[in-house]
């Protein structure tokens, strides 16, 4: 993959609210969590589920039987039009964000006939499932990938100083190396970078998969490069930065 989001962001609760419950799962190589504040809104899980799995059933890099797999080979353009239209958006971003980067995001970082989602995909996801909870009191967590469907939600960063407050609909999804070690790769080149910090989450108002990109991006340009390209890119998005652990 060319970043699956290692994010380790902390819930750090809300004064004054209730207890927060929740449910977990593993899905998309990792652990997905619905986080709710009344146990009325637990049965909707089983939603969420559904959604992740069906989405990772579409774009699992590492499943030969996929449709991702299946479709890699072909050329952009095919691609966005043999694909199941849910996961259609999914493409048409990583395109899009591949061609604003110069390839520094890059779905075919391992070459030009392979695919690989894995740095978008989970935001995706996220919005996705989103989308019939808009309103109510919800955190999705998809691997330390966020979305408030509605509420307050306060979260924390490991080894950050920022306590990030998301609402409904805001989103953010944290890159590093200190969870998984070296896994995130230069798109340009395919291959290893040089981090030149621990970590940089990415808040962003509206969209789970935007956050889940940009992570990856601004963590392979570092700060200087990626601030001014979240600048020019995405400004209503924010960035925290942390330089070590």
């Amino acid at each position: 993959m060319l970043c699956a989001a290692a994010a380790l962001v902390a819930l750090a609760g809300c004064p004054g609210r209730r207890a927060v419950e929740s449910v977990e799962w593993p899905v998309m190589g990792t652990v997905a969590a619905f986080r709710c504040r009344e146990k009325s809104l637990l049965d909707r899980a089983d939603g969420v589920r559904r959604v992740f799995r069906e989405l990772e059933s579409l774009l699992n890099a590492h499943d030969p039987g996929s449709e991702l797999a299946r479709l890699a080979a072909l050329d952009d353009a095919e691609i966005l039009a043999r694909c199941d239209a849910r996961v259609r958006p999914c493409y048409a971003e990583a395109f899009r964000w591949r061609d604003a980067t110069e390839r520094v995001f890059n779905p075919r970082y391992r070459g030009p006939k392979t695919m690989d989602l894995g740095a978008i995909a989970k935001g995706f996801a996220l919005d996705v499932a989103a989308e019939p909870l808009d309103g109510c009191d919800v955190l999705l967590d998809l691997g330390g990938n966020l979305k408030a469907c509605g509420g307050v939600w306060r979260v924390g960063v490991l080894g950050g100083h920022d306590t990030l407050v998301l609402t409904n609909g805001m989103a953010c999804a944290t890159s590093g190396t200190y969870y998984r070690g070296q896994h995130i790769k230069d798109g340009r080149t395919g291959g290893d970078i040089a981090p030149r910090a621990a970590s940089v989450t990415v808040m962003h108002p509206t969209s789970a998969m935007a956050a889940d990109a940009l992570s990856t991006i601004l963590f392979i340009l570092g700060r200087e490069k990626g601030e001014a390209f979240l600048a020019t890119h995405a400004p209503e998005a924010r960035a925290v930065w942390v330089e070590s652990l």
